[in-house]
């Protein structure tokens, strides 16, 4: 009699899970099958078309899931009079970008680099979106675009209507560039402009370098037309081969080889070819082809299909899942054609072999009379020749400290003292950087959790979480390996993660991990308290220097509980989780914005004034879009700035009347995502996510609250300056195109991007010449009061006080008075350009600033000082989530400001404007008596000493004051816990 296996065996038992798992696999297998029309099973490629089905399917039941369960979809006929498709509007983007290398202002090195990106941002965008329009064509029933009402093959049509002038004025782009770069020593020399030495050259360098790796084929009965890779460069040539006509061969470019081959050249000059045109030239000279000699040669790139769902065929049970998506990317490289691109001619017969081998239809093809890959132009920069580097290219910028941190002290007690905001790629990433690299070897620290989406190749911040898991630290990463484009570099970051002993999570199925949080836990004397880090865009060293984005870091306890919940339940697989502060996707964060909008929408209907403002990369959720539509008819200022795709359409007449819609581009990204309602901006929200289905219903993603008052008017005033650009925005017409923002006549022209860069490199030339230092021209040529406000943002911290609006001009100079030491009277000189005696007179009655503190302004309030009082600045009748009870910071002209007309009630209002005395400061100032009393007499002494008492007391009075006003923070914010829900 046989044995029974013993109960609860681990091996037994997952056998039968297994074989359990193979029957349902088996099944559903089936069961797709069934539900896939015949057609596309017997359809090369039909894997593709299937699953895309399923995932349409899928993706329909997890848009009902993410809606609230009593919010139900409404069934009405949709209104396309105020939307437009969303692939045209992406072709209009690109086209922008295409713009900039048209831009006369632009430096000629940094045209062509333009050129380069809108080539790319085009082959990305094929990959996918045509792809995916492509494999929809092929349902029985495809589904329609709900902004437009097109099927995906009218969205093709459209497409291949509109790309022919785009190229051409691609074309012409590049061709006028690469002429004018030879006036200034670079000069691309293509195989038909070879000279007798460059043949000689060429000839050498083929032999030497590239015909050893070489694998030519001729296509022929025996040999077929191979699999082309995925956007890999092919040089085919047409061969003749006698009595059997022409024959097409080929030879794959190796991706090892360099693209640029330097030619002969004088001095100061850079001649290169293409390795494809020494690969083209190589070949004629040569008999790589044996008996067959080539007749014409033309480059051949392919692009395929990239739109591969990861999720679309599950993962065995026991599979690790970077070895799957390791699969998916193998997969990637032969999923069907989409698009062939032709640089030079092969003969009609042949090119028509090519087209109907890749079976294309024509208008798939593209003939180029350029270069098909332009990625080759980076590397050229170190080439430019150093007399004409300045000329070619922007003026290098390097992103600087923030003011609102000390590099000489640790990060953490900084953040637990006020909160921290920092704007890429204007301020470092180093203080984030800082935080991780500390916390790995402090003794107090105990865990460090993190999402990663896109992953620096060299990135610092990865290698902080190794030493710190190699200290014994609980290190948890959620590591997105979905980033499209990115899976191979998070796949070896995650492998290296996981040896170093970091637990390593990947997000949930059908749902990638978008959002972009770090959470550093600490417990010591004090007790658990917790930093965290919310940004809007990726904890990526490289993209931080490129990308325009928000960092906040903050101890907030409120946050710091929602974070580590965030974490929970991720870990848990729970996406479907609660929070009091975060609105979390695929279930919170859509219903939070919804919230925003209805608040202004009922504050118009009641005839008070009412505002939203957005800055995202891209608009294309219809639920959105209906709901701003119905804000602009109810009456609320509609402000927007979408960088992408913007698939609303403003001045449609009783559907979008006075919707404002700005787009920006220029020498950095913009990818920041802004949120903000009422009139003063009273509630600000900044987040991951932008305004798309794929990101409101189909993402984990994170939308924050800014509420340090501080933080608040810093998010204010940069997107008042970026709505008052006029060199590099654009407004979007009725009509979904893009036109000129116009600058008013006696308007100075104002680039958004360049005022930034020059505030960031003015509070640097602050720390280091102090008050005096002089205002750059892009920040002097400013109106003074926005001057004044946007350096007095940063007044409260110790690195960087408010200047004099003047653009030069010497300090104000003492002659008649000896050199007083005290801290204030120098304050009421360097502050107020006053007389000696009158600053002393103001220090006396103790009207003097604090060090630190911003001017009184002639009673005006200025944005980020805590004490600012805007009368007329309603508080949000219905907040979406608890905010800071301190009043709003005073609006910016993106949100209408009003004139302020409150009173600076408190001028010290910043975490660190209190500081004590350094003991330098207090040596300083014990010579200083010391020197008074031996000129002056014990008397000037006495009244010094006295000063310098009253000062003290006053800085403590105030010290008690915050600390008071931050517990009734804490009060507040607690008690508002439950208006997030």
């Amino acid at each position: 009699m046989a044995k029974n296996p013993k109960k609860g065996s681990g091996k037994e038992s997952r056998k039968a899970r297994k074989k359990q798992k193979r029957a349902q696999d088996k099944a559903q297998d089936k069961k797709l099958r069934r539900d896939t029309p015949k057609p596309l099973r017997e359809k090369k490629g039909s894997a593709s078309a299937a699953y895309a089905k399923q995932a349409n399917k899928k993706g329909h039941e997890r848009s009902k899931q993410a809606r609230p369960k009593n919010e139900a979809p409404e069934k009405h006929e949709r209104d396309y009079s105020y939307t437009q498709n969303r692939e045209l509007s992406w072709l209009r983007f690109d086209d922008r970008v295409l713009t900039e290398a048209l831009t006369p202002e632009v430096p000629l090195f940094e045209r062509l680099k333009f050129c380069a990106i809108f080539q790319s941002n085009l082959d990305e965008w094929f990959m996918i979106r045509v792809g995916g329009l492509s494999t929809l064509t092929t349902l029985k029933r495809p589904p329609l675009d709900n902004k437009s009402g097109m099927t995906p093959q009218q969205q093709l049509d459209a497409i291949f209507g509109e790309l022919p002038d785009m190229l051409g004025r691609q074309e012409g782009a590049f061709a006028a560039i690469e002429r004018q770069l030879v006036r200034f020593g670079l000069e691309r020399v293509g195989r038909e402009d070879f000279d007798d030495k460059d043949n000689v050259a060429v000839a050498r360098y083929f032999e030497r370098n590239l015909a050893p790796i070489l694998s030519p084929l001729v296509v022929d009965p025996r040999h077929p037309f191979p699999n082309l890779r995925n956007g890999q460069l092919y040089v085919m040539c047409a061969l003749d081969a006698g009595a059997e006509g022409e024959l097409l061969g080929m030879v794959e470019v190796p991706a090892s080889a360099p693209r640029v081959v330097e030619l002969p050249s004088r001095q100061e000059r850079f001649r290169y070819a293409l390795v494809e045109d020494v690969i083209a030239q190589g070949l004629v000279l040569s008999d790589s082809f044996n008996a067959y000699r080539p007749v014409s040669a033309a480059v051949v790139r392919v692009t395929r299909n990239a739109d591969v769902d990861p999720d679309g065929e599950g993962v065995e049970e026991e599979e690790d899942y970077r070895e799957h998506m390791k699969k998916i990317l193998k997969r990637r490289m032969r999923l069907e054609p989409v698009r062939v691109e032709l640089e030079g001619s092969l003969g009609p017969r042949l090119e028509e072999l090519v087209r109907e081998e890749l079976g294309l239809s024509p208008d798939r093809v593209s003939r180029m009379a350029m270069p098909l890959d332009l990625s080759y132009v980076y590397s050229l920069e170190s080439k430019l020749p150093d007399r004409n580097r300045q000329a070619l290219l922007f003026e290098p910028f390097e992103p600087q400290q923030s003011p609102m941190v000390d590099p000489k002290r640790p990060v953490r007690e900084q953040v637990e003292d006020h909160d921290v905001l920092l704007y890429y790629p204007y301020e470092s990433m180093k203080p984030l950087l800082d935080l991780v690299a500390q916390a790995a070897s402090d003794d107090s620290c105990i865990s460090i959790r993190i999402t990663l989406y896109r992953v620096a190749t060299r990135s610092r911040l990865c290698e902080s979480l190794i030493a710190a898991a190699e200290n014994g630290k609980d290190v948890t990463v959620l590591m997105e390996l979905r980033a499209r484009f990115d899976e191979k570099n998070n796949i070896e970051w995650a492998e290296r993660l996981d040896q170093a002993g970091c637990t390593v999570i990947y997000g949930s199925e059908g749902f990638k991990c978008h959002s972009k949080i770090c959470q550093v836990t600490y417990h010591d004397n004090d007790g658990l308290t917790r930093i965290t880090c919310l940004g809007t865009g990726n904890f990526n060293e490289k993209t931080a220097r490129l990308y325009s984005d928000f960092m906040l870091m903050t101890a907030d306890k409120g946050i710091g509980e929602d974070g580590n919940n965030f974490f929970r339940n991720l870990t848990l697989g729970n996406l479907r989780g609660s929070y009091k502060y975060l609105g979390v996707a695929p279930t919170g964060l859509k219903p939070l914005i919804m919230r925003g909008i209805e608040r202004e929408i009922a504050r118009a209907r009641a005839g008070k004034p009412a505002q939203v403002f957005m800055k995202m990369n891209s608009l294309t959720d219809r639920d959105v879009i209906d709901k701003i539509a119905e804000a602009t008819q109810a009456g609320v200022k509609m402000v927007l700035i979408v960088r992408g795709i913007c698939c609303i359409k403003p001045g449609i007449a009783g559907r979008t009347d006075g919707l404002e819609v700005r787009q920006i581009v220029g020498r950095l990204l913009e990818h920041s995502r802004v949120y903000a309602f009422g009139p003063s901006a009273d509630t600000v929200y900044l987040s991951s996510a932008d305004m798309m289905t794929r990101n409101t219903e189909r993402r984990v993603e994170i939308a924050f609250p800014v509420l340090d008052p501080t933080c608040r008017a810093m998010v204010v005033e940069y997107m008042d300056l970026q709505m008052s650009d006029n060199v590099k925005a654009r407004r979007l017409t009725s009509i979904g195109t893009w036109e000129r923002v116009e600058a008013a006549p006696d308007a100075p022209l104002l680039d958004s991007q360049d005022v930034l860069i020059a505030l960031a490199y003015h509070h640097a030339r602050i720390r280091s010449q102090g008050r005096q230092a002089p205002l750059a021209p892009e920040l002097a040529s400013l109106p003074p009061d926005v001057i004044r406000r946007l350096i007095s943002l940063y007044s409260s911290y110790p690195l960087a006080s408010e200047p004099s609006t003047r653009p030069t001009g010497p300090a104000p100079t003492v002659s008649e008075e000896p050199m007083v030491e005290d801290e204030m009277l120098a304050q009421a000189v360097t502050d107020h350009d006053e007389p000696l005696a009158d600053a002393d007179a103001a220090v006396k009655a103790n009207t003097a600033p604090l060090s630190g503190a911003p001017k009184d302004n002639g009673g005006v309030a200025v944005a980020g000082s805590e004490g600012a009082v805007a009368t007329d600045a309603p508080r949000p009748e219905e907040p979406l989530a608890p905010t800071d009870p301190s009043p709003a910071p005073a609006d910016a002209g993106a949100f209408v400001r009003p004139d302020l007309v409150g009173e600076a009630t408190e001028k010290a209002g910043g975490a660190l404007a209190t500081r004590k005395p350094s003991r330098f400061a207090a040596a300083f100032s014990l010579i200083g008596l010391g020197i008074r009393t031996l000129f002056q007499g014990p008397e000037a002494a006495e009244r010094a000493r006295q000063r310098v008492e009253q000062k003290n007391a006053e800085q403590h009075r105030r010290e008690a004051e915050r600390a008071a006003r931050r517990s009734r923070t804490d009060t507040n914010t607690r008690g508002t816990d439950e208006t997030h829900r």
